[in-house]
């Protein structure tokens, strides 16, 4: 029996959190097309939704109940999963209409839920399955998640409660998922996972070949690989690792794009240890001058908890200063939030809250100044630029080597006339704000 995707079962999905929620939401409705399941752009076409929640902070969770909240009020079908999903007595108790509640990474328990939900017709369209997945993201750019969980045991965090250890995909999968991507039009691949950094540690013995070269399951080799595929590679989540230095010389010979997102969190020692976090800041320092003696024009992303416990006012002016001095390019800052079950709850000295917003205010007033110094002196430069949005009048938005899609800024091009989405063009820069570049294509 064959039947249309017209007849198929309609699936919704409502995805929320960060990019490596993203790829889970991508790889569950990958399965379902595979299924035979159409997929469905709004409420009312769907015969069942699938909310992907994010966990991680209070808001966060506000955020998450609130989306099932109104999938229920507008559906009635709906199926949590995702990082809240291990709140699941509280889930219910508010929502005891949901169908089904799973974790995060739970791929056949939720593709079980929608077949029992809405049952799958004989027939799956396996053909309609493109070789790289379904993708939630523009043709042009795609996330590429490289192992799930996180060794660390940061005082602030309960990803590893949530996501587990360390989990590295093998090498040769990745490649495979990388080849198919860029084969299927993608110009940047964003690497991604809990600790990039620390890709391959639990897989010491895992081998690969590309070319007929033998590679380890490393960061450095898998960097090789992705950046001779002939797309933009962006590295996200590395930790200052001794063996990011290794990385850069990848990026002097053009295989990385000239950007770390490194999340530093502070620099003070004291705030470091009670975070137990790495602690040498100075080190830091003398390496991001090292590293951009190699890159010059490398640009570097971050992000900052101000208001940790025991944050003093000198601890916080610490960070300013080691701020002037790191020379960060783009900065995120978060006032900290208490986490049910993270280690930081027990700790002594909690700032207050007005306290926090004043020192939010202070750091993001220097990130602006920084980052607008820094955006200034790409004026009069020539960037190539891959296109993410036209406009009717001629215009185009698109983004530089140094700046990744929805958390950096955006290079606003006139005169654009031809260009579409997904092209890479010259522009030369004419003018620069505290977030984004003005230029025309030449």
């Amino acid at each position: 029996m064959t039947v249309s995707p017209a007849s198929a079962p309609r699936v919704g999905m409502v995805s929320l959190g960060c990019p490596k929620a993203l790829v889970d939401s991508e790889r569950i409705l990958t399965q379902l097309r595979a299924d035979g399941y159409a997929l469905s752009g709004d409420y009312d076409g769907a015969d069942v939704v699938i909310v992907n929640t994010c966990g991680f902070l209070d808001s966060a969770k506000a955020e998450s109940l609130e989306a099932i909240g109104e999938a229920i009020a507008e559906n009635g079908k709906v199926i949590v999963t995702g990082c809240m999903g291990h709140e699941a007595d509280a889930i219910r108790a508010r929502f005891p209409d949901v169908l089904a509640v799973t974790g995060p990474q739970q791929y056949e328990a939720v593709v079980s839920a929608v077949h029992e939900a809405a049952p799958p017709v004989r027939s799956a369209f396996i053909d309609l399955v493109p070789d790289a997945g379904l993708k939630l993201t523009p043709r042009h750019y795609a996330y590429l998640k490289i192992s799930e969980g996180c060794n660390h045991t940061c005082a602030f965090c309960i990803i590893p409660s949530l996501r587990g250890r360390l989990a590295s995909r093998p090498p040769a999968a990745i490649t495979r998922e990388a080849e198919a991507l860029v084969k299927a039009g993608a110009k940047e691949l964003l690497v991604i996972s809990q600790d990039t950094s620390a890709y391959g540690v639990d897989l010491r013995h895992e081998r690969s070949t590309l070319g007929g070269v033998e590679r380890r399951a490393h960061i450095q080799d898998l960097a090789r690989e992705l950046g001779g595929l002939g797309a933009w590679v962006r590295l996200h989540y590395v930790y200052p690792y001794p063996h990011v230095d290794d990385l850069i010389p990848l990026m002097a010979d053009g295989l990385l794009l000239p950007y770390l997102d490194i999340p530093f969190q502070h620099a003070s020692p004291s705030v470091l240890k009670a975070m137990k976090r790495p602690a040498n800041e100075a080190k830091v320092l003398e390496r991001i001058q090292k590293w951009r003696g190699l890159v010059p024009d490398m640009a570097i992303r971050s992000t900052f908890i101000v208001g940790f416990p025991g944050e003093t006012e000198a601890d916080f002016q610490y960070l300013l200063d080691w701020l002037e001095q790191a020379q960060i390019d783009r900065a995120g800052c978060f006032k900290y939030e208490a986490v049910e079950g993270a280690q930081a709850n027990a700790l002594p000295g909690a700032v207050p809250e007005e306290v926090k917003e004043d020192r939010w205010h202070r750091f993001m007033a220097l990130q602006s100044r920084i980052s607008e110094q820094r955006l200034a002196a790409k004026v009069g430069r020539t960037l190539d630029v891959l296109i993410d949005e036209v406009d009717d009048e001629g215009g185009a938005s698109g983004r530089s080597k140094y700046d990744a899609p929805e958390i950096d800024g955006m290079v606003h091009l006139r005169d654009a006339g031809g260009v579409k989405p997904g092209d890479i063009v010259p522009a030369r820069i004419e003018d620069s704000d505290e977030a984004d570049l003005f230029g025309v294509p030449v």
